[in-house]
């Protein structure tokens, strides 16, 4: 839908709300116009020092609320020296928050049931809204495309804490499960994002193909350009975050870029826009990944086959999200901001990305390719 379209549907339902309340277009007009106070909320954010949570803090301060933070006190502490800390484990570590008294509470650190529980069994009496950060992986097998509803994945060892890659999606769900049932459905969001990514992103999932481009040379691209993938920039989720704290929005959303709006072909050309490389892509088909098993050990993060078991979660319905105000940046201004971020990183950082291919295996795997395509 462009956007006349849609500036043109919004405006006629505004319309169509000021007749019914008995208002003129003028009068819509100038209460458009006339600025909306916000009240400022005390906001309690579990962790809040890591990847996500200090651009949600950044954004929550800019807006004029006031911020609390629980965490451990051991990571990145140079960040929010003026905020108030409240020092504790989430495994059995909760008491320096017993007495306290938040409008709302952000979950962005909680990925063990039991720990999630017990904090938002603690927290229930003392918050208006409780929001948790949960993620696409929650999601089992099913056909695309994957929405809300979708079916969930389950473990049958539900006592499980120790979080691997099999691990992590069944127990990121019975986490929202625990909240939903201490808290309630009419005080919880529930946020499902797919690959966060932007400045400060310590995976490199994403900041991999940037990063590479900008090296220049043959470059291995998997797939086809118009594989589907989906991301999230941080900056866009910290703010939807904070949107659906001020409202205290209800209901659980996937946060994705929009369903099919995003290929490989695209970050391909965001990737050589923003670094001015001189990088020759060489597309390698998905009968060649699986033969030489390269997408193992995140050596191709973010893309899926399209004809594998993981397709469907690059293929989310994220359009409840945008309805509740979820707004996307260009996928390019990630790539941008992305790439300068990480020019500013020291040496011992930046020569080791984290994911991708290392540079001896993708120059094995070219030269393999080009030998059975000649």
């Amino acid at each position: 839908m462009n956007n006349d379209r849609r500036r043109f549907l919004k405006t006629s339902l505004l319309g169509g709300v000021a007749v019914a309340a008995g208002c003129t277009p003028e009068a819509l007009t100038e209460q458009q116009q006339a600025p909306q106070p916000i009240t400022p909320l005390k906001i309690l954010v579990l962790g809040g020092t890591g990847f996500i949570g200090p651009h949600m803090v950044r954004e929550a301060l800019r807006r004029g609320h006031e911020v609390s933070l629980f965490n451990r006190g051991r990571t990145n502490n140079e960040l929010f020296p003026d905020l108030e800390l409240f020092k504790g484990d989430r495994n059995n570590g909760l008491q320096s928050l017993e007495g306290g008294k938040w409008y709302v509470v952000v979950d962005n650190s909680g990925y063990v049931p039991r720990q999630v529980e017990d904090s938002a069994r603690l927290l229930s009496a003392v918050v208006s809204h409780y929001l948790y950060v949960s993620t696409i992986s929650v999601y089992a097998v099913s056909p695309a495309p994957i929405t809300e509803s979708s079916p969930l994945e389950t473990m049958e060892d539900e006592t499980v804490e120790e979080v691997t890659g099999e691990t992590y999606g069944p127990m990121k769900a019975l986490c929202e499960q625990r909240v939903l049932a201490e808290v309630g459905a009419a005080r919880t969001t529930i946020l499902r994002p797919t690959y966060i990514c932007g400045p400060g992103d310590r995976t490199d999932r994403y900041t991999y193909w940037p990063v590479r481009t900008s090296r220049g040379g043959e470059m291995l691209w998997p797939g086809s350009p118009e594989d589907d993938i989906q991301i999230i920039d941080v900056r866009d989720f910290a703010n939807f975050t904070v949107d659906c704290l001020e409202a205290k929005t209800p209901g659980i959303f996937n946060t994705v870029t929009p369903l099919q709006s995003f290929k490989m072909g695209d970050l391909m050309e965001d990737s050589l826009a923003v670094t001015d490389s001189d990088m020759t892509p060489v597309w390698v088909d998905k009968e060649f990944i699986a033969e030489n098993e390269v997408a193992d050990g995140g050596g191709l993060p973010i893309w899926e086959s399209p004809d594998g078991e993981y397709a469907p979660l690059s293929l989310v319905d994220g359009s409840p999200a945008v309805a509740a105000g979820l707004r996307n940046r260009p996928t390019r201004e990630t790539a941008r901001d992305t790439l300068s971020w990480w020019k500013t990183l020291p040496a011992d950082r930046s020569e080791n990305l984290r994911a991708g291919l290392s540079e001896d295996k993708e120059a094995t795997l070219l030269q393999l390719w080009k030998e059975q395509q000649a």
